[in-house]
């Protein structure tokens, strides 16, 4: 009765609409359909007081932004199952679609859409083929994200484990790559920076293959990905966790490189990125360092992905020349409660100009219950640009953000 308590109208009718078809009782069809998903609301307070002086305005933003995420998971026989998701967002998955702008919009009432619909066959030993329209899921790529845009594709991925060894391959004939939200050079300037996604055409050919071995405590993977007539990437990398004396060590260490078309550019992008963490119960740590290639640091097709960090306000990927560097140290106030101190300074070139990000903000992170919880964070960003011994400051941000996630 768990399951027919959790299923929304969406839901109920996705199940109605394959009883009729199949001509079955509704309680049968319920019976095979597993239910999850996600609930996120986010307000957003950011203000800037710019460099006046140089023509960048004093700019004010508050907004809510809306999340919904159902997934629905159906049994047709003992080998295939069909799998589908539902979002309440915006085209790429993001936010629903056009921010709640508090300051100068209504509250619009966002629509529903299909993300993912497609059959997952495991007839042959520790094999999975999944055939349709489904997440991207490799390290260029968010899959599927509660509280971020997805990248979705229509074609096969196939994953097979040979003992310690998981091998992948995947072919999509179509993409949502072209809805992108990752720059390459500074976001905050528009006359210094280009929109991945504009590179992109959504019905370009993706071919991935990759590895993924667990050793020990360790865990190694390898992958290569070519998107057609765009460009083509590999990437390596390794994680580690370990227990001495009583605290969780961790260790994950990446290699990223990316070569667009020669139609597109010439540049090479490349990412080297370490981040160490350390939780000895009440206290916990991470340092993270990344630098990117002098040429380009274009090196994910997400700001959430494996293969580029990402901190609040601040990512390295489609930076150029860049060092960034991530230092949090965290306390437990309760066993529910943590309060952590959170530092960013990222530096990279674009183009003839040097620019400097920084971010510092304190959150306070409570989960109230397993499927409940919510995040404060306050803080500042600033975004300092220096072109021959000019100085501008782009950004002298206070911003504010509340986040309740609740998942099913």
């Amino acid at each position: 009765m768990k399951k027919i308590a959790k299923l929304s109208l969406v839901a109920a009718v996705a199940v109605a609409g394959l009883t009729s078809a199949n001509a079955q009782p509704l309680e049968e069809a319920i019976k095979n359909v597993d239910v999850s998903g996600s609930v996120v609301y986010r307000y957003n307070d950011y203000k800037n007081d710019g460099d006046t002086l140089n023509g960048v305005a004093e700019t004010s933003d508050t907004d809510n932004n809306y999340k919904v995420a159902l997934n629905l998971s159906s049994k047709v026989n003992e080998d295939v199952k069909f799998n589908s998701r539902f979002l309440v967002a915006d085209a790429d998955g993001a936010f629903a679609a056009t921010k709640l702008d508090t300051q100068n919009a209504d509250d619009a009432n966002p629509g529903v859409s299909l993300s993912h619909a497609y059959f997952g066959y495991t007839g042959i030993t520790n094999t999975t083929v999944n055939v349709g329209k489904q997440g991207l899921t490799t390290p260029w790529t968010t899959a599927i994200d509660s509280d971020g845009n997805e990248q979705t594709g229509t074609g096969a991925l196939a994953l097979s484990t040979v003992g310690p060894v998981t091998l992948a391959a995947a072919y999509f004939n179509q993409t949502n790559l072209n809805l992108g939200d990752s720059y390459i050079g500074n976001k905050s300037n528009t006359t210094t920076r280009t929109k991945v996604s504009s590179l992109i055409d959504g019905s370009d050919d993706i071919v991935t293959v990759g590895a993924i071995a667990a050793v020990g405590p360790v865990t190694m993977d390898a992958w290569y990905l070519d998107l057609t007539d765009i460009f083509d990437t590999y990437t390596i990398g390794a994680k580690a966790s370990f227990d001495v004396s009583g605290i969780k060590l961790g260790a994950d260490a990446r290699y990223v490189s990316l070569n667009l078309d020669d139609s597109i550019a010439t540049t090479d992008n490349n990412m080297a990125k370490i981040v160490l963490t350390a939780d000895a119960g009440l206290v916990d740590a991470k340092l993270a360092y990344a630098m990117t290639d002098k040429e380009g640091g274009l090196t994910a097709l997400d700001n959430d992905a494996t293969a580029t960090l990402l901190g609040w306000n601040l990512t390295s990927n489609g930076k150029a020349d860049a060092d960034y560097w991530q230092a949090v140290l965290g306390f437990d106030i309760l066993s529910n409660l943590n309060l952590s101190a959170n530092y960013g300074n990222l530096q990279y070139v674009t183009g003839t100009t040097d620019v400097e990000e920084e971010e510092v903000y304190a959150q306070l992170l409570y989960k109230m219950s397993k499927n409940l919880n919510t995040y404060v964070r306050y803080g500042t960003y600033t975004n300092e640009e220096t072109t021959a011994g000019n100085t501008v400051d782009r950004n002298d941000d206070t911003r504010g953000r509340l986040q309740v996630e609740y998942t099913f």
